[in-house]
């Protein structure tokens, strides 16, 4: 009777190397279909989100579903207003854009001395942030370039758009400036505050060794620990 051969055990460097290929794959996957990283690099959205948070998207939030079992699987839901998006700038759909949904369709929406009005009712808006106190009146320019800022419409948002503010209204280029934005350009809903950094504002980036150590300490040292894993509601 010939003697069964022992099985030959896998090289621990081919188990290390499967693992990081399995993980590989599975973080491709994830950040693929799943979720997005998103870095906010201006001020439009303070103070909900600050200049240097670091967000996980859910790109799966508005996903559009064609058989029963994907619900199950994939639970999308529609568009609301209040929604913080991320989106796909339509003046160039290479940059992706963070705002707040103000109005979605069939809404009739207008912007009085500030103050934003759906289907003719105000609405509440905590979250806002106003840091200039005057007032542009109606078609009167300001800065030569924004006398859409603080009276606006009234306009109906058509089938398949919705109009987007920052929170930060007086230092925010959105819906006012560019228009409707397609629902087709939505990318998902940031779910929560991965890391977050006090970011300089325009800084000269050095590429040395010791700039890039300073800036590496800058970087822990400035971290706002209190917003980590912070969930965006």
């Amino acid at each position: 009777m010939k003697k069964e051969k022992p099985k030959k055990k896998h090289s621990t460097f081919r188990e290390y190397f499967e693992l990081i290929a399995e993980t590989a794959l599975f973080v491709f996957f994830v950040m693929t279909f799943v979720v997005q990283a998103f870095q906010i690099p201006t001020g439009s959205m303070e103070r909900t989100l600050l200049v240097g948070d670091f967000l996980l998207v859910n790109k799966f939030a508005y996903a559009r579903t064609l058989l029963p079992l994907e619900d199950m699987i994939v639970p999308g839901r529609p568009i609301k207003r209040g929604d913080i998006i991320v989106f796909r700038y339509p003046g160039d759909l290479t940059k992706d854009y963070v705002k707040r949904v103000i109005a979605v369709e069939g809404e009739k929406l207008e912007i009085k001395d500030k103050s934003v009005y759906i289907n003719d009712s105000p609405i509440p808006e905590d979250y806002k942030v106003h840091s200039d106190n005057r007032i542009i009146p109606r078609n009167e320019t300001y800065n030569s370039s924004d006398p859409q800022r603080d009276n606006y419409g009234p306009i109906l948002v058509p089938e398949g758009h919705c109009f987007a503010m920052g929170d930060n209204r007086d230092n925010s280029q959105d819906s006012r400036y560019w228009g409707f934005l397609s629902v087709e350009n939505l990318k998902g809903r940031p779910w929560m505050i991965y890391f977050s950094y006090q970011a300089e504002h325009n800084a000269y980036l050095k590429t040395g060794m010791k700039d890039r150590l300073n800036k590496f300490f800058r970087f822990i040292t400035k971290a706002r620990w209190n917003r980590l894993l912070k969930f965006i509601k």
